[in-house]
């Protein structure tokens, strides 16, 4: 099986950290996004990881290369936005055996016994959602997909698509991919794989689904510390002794972040090298170089390097980055 990961999406929703460092990367309960990704794939016999990057590129391979070693990779560029189904379709010459695709900005949580029980042409991975507005959905009968909607005015289904999917007949996949964009099939501009699998099921293609437990959206800074909360609540604290600070959990700390009185958690996520001082941090990622000092956080994301001063805000502080309550903020 190969697998391939799209991470080619500019992330506007979680700017300013996105215009230094791609979505992927932006850490959760001690590591990237990306890293949770990889790690949840263990166990898979998989050929060849195919990355789809796009703005930023250079900083994933640099983490796979550094993180995965092992790992057999390749990276393909996405230089046009112009949706899911076009960056799957750029790596069609090197899909030549059933596929894994999934969607670099969620978490979910599946041990994949289920793909070896598929009897049909894919599987699609769902979760149930209380507002399906946000997510494409798809409309089931009998176990079988009968149509996928993308972001529904109104609600159809309720079964938000994960952005998990396998694809046992990689070749009728292939197939609906190049008659999508021959026929400029467009959903907002954009070519998306719901609308690929559309015309799967048109063609008599079968697509199972498979409702999972868990599955924590990263699109978001209100996402993201959400994902940020389950994660560690998960995982349990990583923590050291910090004498003269007060640790609540769960949090994650850095071996070699520096804590100096402060009260840190509960859901905090502190990457290494970063510095907290006097300072209260809760529900919060402050990531690897930041520097908080003198400063009440909650519910804030703080970028690497960045330098944070002051009294109690909510903050949304991009990488390099400086906020001080005497001498302004300034951003890079």
């Amino acid at each position: 099986m190969k697998a391939v990961i799209l991470l080619a999406g500019l992330g506007t929703r979680l700017r300013p950290h996105t215009y230094s460092k791609p979505k992927p990367l932006v850490p959760v309960a001690g590591k990237p996004v990306r890293g949770h990704i990889l790690d949840s794939l263990d166990g898979l016999q998989i050929d060849e990881t195919i990355f789809i990057v796009g703005y930023l590129g250079e900083q994933i391979e640099k983490y796979v290369v550094e993180h995965y070693p092992q790992m057999r990779a390749r990276y393909v560029e996405q230089n046009e936005m112009k949706g899911q189904a076009h960056a799957i379709r750029l790596a069609k010459d090197f899909i030549d055996q059933e596929v894994l695709i999934i969607f670099g900005d969620t978490i979910w949580e599946t041990d994949f016994e289920r793909l070896a029980r598929v009897q049909g042409d894919g599987l699609i991975y769902t979760k149930e959602v209380p507002d399906p507005r946000r997510f494409g959905v798809a409309l089931l009968k009998d176990g079988f997909v009968t149509k996928f909607v993308e972001k529904p005015a109104t609600p159809v289904s309720r079964l938000a698509v994960v952005g998990v999917y396998y694809f046992r007949n990689w070749r009728r996949l292939l197939n609906a991919l190049d008659a999508l964009i021959e026929r400029n099939i467009q959903t907002k501009g954009e070519y998306f794989l719901a609308d690929a699998m559309q015309l799967m099921i048109e063609d008599g293609a079968q697509l199972e689904a498979e409702t999972i437990p868990v599955w924590e959206d990263c699109g978001t800074v209100p996402a993201i510390l959400q994902t940020n909360r389950y994660l560690l609540t998960k995982q349990g604290s990583h923590a050291r002794d910090l004498p003269g600070s007060v640790i609540l959990s769960p949090v994650y700390i850095s071996d070699n972040a520096r804590i100096v009185n402060s009260i840190i958690g509960p859901n905090v996520s502190i990457s290494e090298d970063a510095t907290v001082e006097n300072s209260i941090v809760r529900d919060s990622i402050i990531s690897e170089g930041a520097h908080i000092e003198n400063r009440v956080l909650e519910g804030s994301l703080i970028g690497k390097d960045a330098l944070v001063r002051g009294t109690f805000q909510r903050l949304n502080v991009g990488d390099s980055s400086e906020i001080d309550s005497v001498g302004g903020a300034n951003g890079h």
